[in-house]
């Protein structure tokens, strides 16, 4: 079933000006309930609008979104309330917004806003800080005197323990390393298997997106340009290009090896797949298949 469902969804800024500009054009889209979304797409493609009226942060210029099949803009202004509950947003660099005296309170204040009693906010912290990997100990300093990716597990957190049932997050891993990039992706996925929700994560990087995603949206000029499995929108990888993005590096190497003759029977887009891919190639071919 559909958690997430756009009918004609349009938003234009600046509407009724010189400077109106359409972000977000006529998208008809369908998101199942526990998918994990890559959202991609280059700047100005529309991303961002789109992600923010998911949740109610903006309303359509026409068309309509659906929450489990109600249009938020048909409820009550108390019900939109309990919308950006079930629908998480977590912006680019959200470790701006930490604002409390203890990392405890920060990740405490998005249940304490929802009503819980503190008995279940404090399961909600403890746990959710357990799922970013945040050590115990860390819960009752000041989310000032921690590392950069701290904070932003920190934020993240804060948006999990609300446990919605839609968790947006918008390059979660800008301008952390490596590793912090690789640490908080991970953590993602675990989240994801072991809560069951969906998960929408905008991101530049084709390997972060082809590496986690179960489908992938490409946005384009404010537009679906398609929304598919890894495998099927990597085959289409030279139409990709000609929008100004880029496709997985392993992706790049097996296009280059099919045009020069090889054939494998389908798509690869992350390396452990073309490990794979590989050694089944070698052993169809006479190999023993190791290497």
């Amino acid at each position: 079933m559909a958690i997430l469902k756009t009918e004609g969804l349009t938003y234009q800024y600046s509407v009724g000006t010189p400077f109106e500009k359409t972000a977000v054009d006529h998208v008809d889209l369908e998101i199942q309930d526990g998918e994990f979304v890559g959202l991609i797409g280059h700047t100005g493609s529309g991303k961002s609008t789109l992600i923010q009226q998911f949740n109610g942060l903006l309303k359509p210029t026409s068309g309509r979104i659906l929450l489990d099949g109600q249009d938020i803009w048909a409820l009550k202004k108390a019900d939109m309330r309990q919308v950006r509950f079930q629908v998480g947003l977590v912006f680019q660099y959200p470790e701006y917004q930490l604002f409390e005296e203890t990392v405890y309170k920060d990740i405490a204040f998005g249940p304490r806003n929802m009503g819980l009693d503190e008995q279940e906010i404090d399961r909600r912290v403890r746990q959710t800080a357990q799922a970013v990997g945040l050590a115990p100990e860390l819960l009752e300093q000041p989310p000032f005197a921690l590392s950069g990716g701290q904070k932003r597990r920190v934020a993240i957190a804060g948006v999990m323990a609300m446990e919605p049932r839609v968790l947006i997050l918008d390059e979660p891993t800008a301008g952390l390393d490596p590793r912090g990039r690789d640490r908080i992706l991970d953590q993602l996925k675990t989240y994801h298997r072991s809560h069951g929700g969906t998960i929408i994560l905008v991101s530049h990087s084709m390997e972060d997106v082809a590496r986690f995603a179960s489908k992938i949206l490409v946005m384009n000029q404010g537009k679906v340009f398609c929304y598919d499995t890894p495998e099927h929108v990597f085959r289409r990888s030279e139409e990709i290009r000609r929008l100004g993005l880029s496709v997985p590096q392993i992706t790049r190497v097996f296009n280059a090896l099919e045009s020069r003759g090889y054939r494998f029977d389908s798509q690869v887009y992350t390396v452990a797949y073309a490990k794979d891919m590989l050694l089944r190639h070698l052993k169809e071919k006479g190999g023993d298949g190791t290497c």
